[in-house]
């Protein structure tokens, strides 16, 4: 009798904690976020205002400026079904991006942990 009353109150949460799944709130560190970026359909956007993303950026990054209102404005514009991968300078605007993007309905959607100060200080190459 014990182990079916374990059971019943252990089973909502476990159906609890599935129901997380699809919806990944993650930050990854430079390089797991340079993995991640050899994928194939990821949308790589950089949260910065367009004078940052001038002095150096992610290469194959779009620049949708989070602060400026400009990736609210074109969210749809990215494909909810495709992994997206977002940065700023130093994550802070990038998870907030990040939360965003799934409350608007994306699969998966992923913050590059410290933003490019944490990129270019692990040694990682910078576009101009």
């Amino acid at each position: 009798m014990i182990n079916i009353r374990h059971f019943v109150l252990s089973f909502p949460l476990a159906f609890m904690a599935c129901g997380t799944s699809s919806q990944q709130r993650t930050s990854l560190d430079p390089a797991s976020f340079e993995a991640r970026l050899n994928e194939p359909d990821v949308q790589l956007v950089d949260a910065r205002t367009p004078g940052e993303y001038a002095g150096g950026h992610l290469a194959g990054a779009t620049n949708l400026d989070w602060n400026g209102g400009r990736l609210q404005a074109t969210v749809d514009q990215l494909d909810k079904t495709r992994p997206v991968l977002v940065y700023c300078a130093s994550g802070r605007r990038s998870a907030e991006a990040r939360e965003f993007l799934i409350e608007q309905g994306f699969n998966e959607v992923v913050d590059l942990q410290g933003g490019i100060n944490a990129w270019a200080g692990a040694g990682k190459a910078i576009a101009k």
